[in-house]
């Protein structure tokens, strides 16, 4: 266990949540709810129908278990549902329905405060999980838009803080304009402050370092720069740099000399999905690095997703994340 998934499990346990699984059907994240409970981290609520539940034989003794079609909280959360959508078109009968998918009853257990947050996407996709989320929960107050990150975990690395980054957007924003792209730096970087509780040093990363290459490309990486240095002139954000400028001192120190960034860098933007899926891919199957995520930023209560690609482990870190977002 890393010292980063150390922390993040302390101070869950100091001010415990209550985070909902909507996945009970999933054997990965009922390995993680039993770690989870058997460490303290939170109280559970788990979405789905006890027998299958408890034909997977783990302890999951103090876990609720939740079946969305008979639960006597579904009319009610229905009911809510129907007032929050009634504009948009939806129907009661509609309502009732969506409440008998996990996904939409979970998101509803958040917006009416039985559960702090929500926990899925061990089989269902990115999309499935957070249409609930931006139809029920919408945005927080200030934030432009929602975006992703996966926190990474490099073992014997010493770049960024002790081979931890942020890295972003790897998981939402298929090609951000330079706008949103500066958006996404500026809420990494809080994240950062908000997970890590260090000073964040956010590096927009390019094929191009400080106009070394004059396109379309590098040119809105450098304005995405400009743009979210203007939102928060408090942040130390930097671009465009190279990812060996952004990381290594010596390379930075060449290509990008007198940067508070450069060579330092613990929060990486990508320019796309294409750049920012394939580099976390990368970085956790070749340097063996912990990947979690990913976890969500800018929706108004904290519900992130999961890679289906993930390992219990790797579900019992997004845990233990979405409780410290929680407090």
């Amino acid at each position: 266990m890393s010292a980063f998934l150390d922390t993040m499990i302390a101070r869950a346990k100091q001010d415990k949540k209550t985070i909902v699984l909507p996945e009970g059907n999933d054997e990965r994240t009922l390995a993680a709810a039993e770690q989870i409970l058997k460490l303290g981290v939170a109280d559970l609520v788990i979405l789905g129908q006890r027998e299958t539940i408890d034909g997977y034989l783990y302890d999951l003794e103090g876990a609720r278990i939740v079946d969305p079609r008979t639960a006597e909280m579904r009319e009610d959360m229905a009911s809510q549902l129907y007032e929050l959508r009634k504009a948009k078109g939806m129907t009661p009968d509609q309502a009732l329905e969506l409440m008998g998918d996990e996904l939409y009853f979970g998101v509803m257990m958040v917006k009416s405060g039985r559960a702090d947050g929500m926990v899925a996407g061990a089989c269902h996709s990115t999309g499935d999980v957070l249409r609930p989320c931006l139809q029920i929960l919408k945005t927080a107050p200030g934030v432009a838009l929602v975006s992703s990150f996966f926190v990474m975990v490099v073992p014997d690395c010493d770049y960024g803080q002790q081979g931890t980054f942020i890295f972003s957007d790897c998981g939402l924003e298929v090609q951000p304009t330079k706008e949103n792209l500066a958006h996404i730096a500026v809420n990494s970087a809080r994240s950062w402050q908000r997970l890590l509780g260090t000073e964040p040093k956010v590096a927009m990363l390019s094929h191009s370092t400080y106009g070394s290459a004059k396109n379309d490309d590098a040119n809105k990486v450098v304005e995405a720069a400009a743009i979210a240095r203007e939102l928060a002139p408090e942040l130390a954000i930097d671009g465009d740099l190279q990812l060996d400028a952004a990381i290594v001192e010596s390379v930075a120190s060449s290509k990008a000399p007198g940067s508070e960034v450069a060579g330092a860098a613990n929060v990486l933007v990508f320019p796309d999905l294409d750049a920012g899926n394939i580099g976390y891919k990368l970085v956790q199957r070749l340097a063996k690095a912990e990947a979690y995520g990913p976890i969500t930023q800018g929706i108004a209560a904290p519900v992130n997703d999961l890679s289906r690609g993930c390992t219990a482990d790797d579900i019992v870190g997004v845990i233990a994340i979405t409780c410290v977002q929680a407090q």
